[in-house]
């Protein structure tokens, strides 16, 4: 018996696999390990890395497949994500190298505040953008709004109030992974399953396209 005939595949010609757990899963885990720090339970340098090659490498990637896929959202965000963790990885390694030592404290921090609030502004319309995707991908920007809004203020902030704004970024961070980690299996569980396993939801606004 030929095993080819038991086992048929059948590739449509130029596909590619949808990337989306990805950069979903790569986002999850980075954030997850610098909100542990944010919270105070982990050092400075131990995300630094996952920053360059998962957070950041991996979800480029994964925004330059969703390109092929001709998925505007999720090209977009990846790839701008992917960018946002290595300018942040490598802020936070020239912090650690020293180089950032002729700044005062104060600049260095309020330095964070301004880059991280730029992308709070890209996340507020991405965030509206999300509505027409579905309920789990709408729930991870919705968190990582209040993560963003969180951080960028406790960056802005006196040094005791701003640990303390820094915090709650770190907790409710944890809470946008956990959110991303779930998007990502769940996208991952559906496409090998051929179904809805895992519950993700649909748009919340949709428009008629234009012929």
């Amino acid at each position: 018996m030929d095993i080819k005939e038991d086992a048929r595949v059948v590739v449509e010609k130029g596909a590619i696999a949808d990337p989306a757990p990805l950069g979903l899963a790569a986002f999850a885990l980075t954030t997850y390990v610098l909100s542990c720090h944010n919270a105070g339970w982990a050092p400075d340098i131990i995300w630094v890395g996952l920053a360059f090659f998962y957070g950041g490498l991996a979800q480029l990637l994964a925004g330059m497949w969703e390109f092929k896929k001709n998925n505007t959202f999720g090209a977009t965000a990846f790839s701008t994500y992917g960018a946002f963790w290595m300018g942040l990885g490598f802020f936070v390694l020239l912090k650690i190298l020293g180089y950032t030592t002729m700044l005062q404290a104060n600049d260095v921090t309020e330095a964070l505040g301004w880059f991280l609030s730029g992308f709070f502004i890209f996340n507020s319309y991405m965030n509206v953008c999300a509505l027409m995707v579905n309920h789990a991908v709408l729930l991870v920007f919705t968190l990582l709004e209040i993560t963003l809004l969180l951080l960028f203020v406790g960056n802005f902030s006196n040094q005791h109030a701003g640990e303390g704004w820094i915090k709650a970024g770190g907790y409710f961070g944890l809470f946008t992974a956990i959110a991303a980690w779930y998007a990502s299996g769940a996208a991952c569980f559906n496409a090998m399953a051929g179904k809805t396993v895992l519950y993700v939801g649909k748009p919340i606004l949709k428009f008629n396209r234009s012929e």
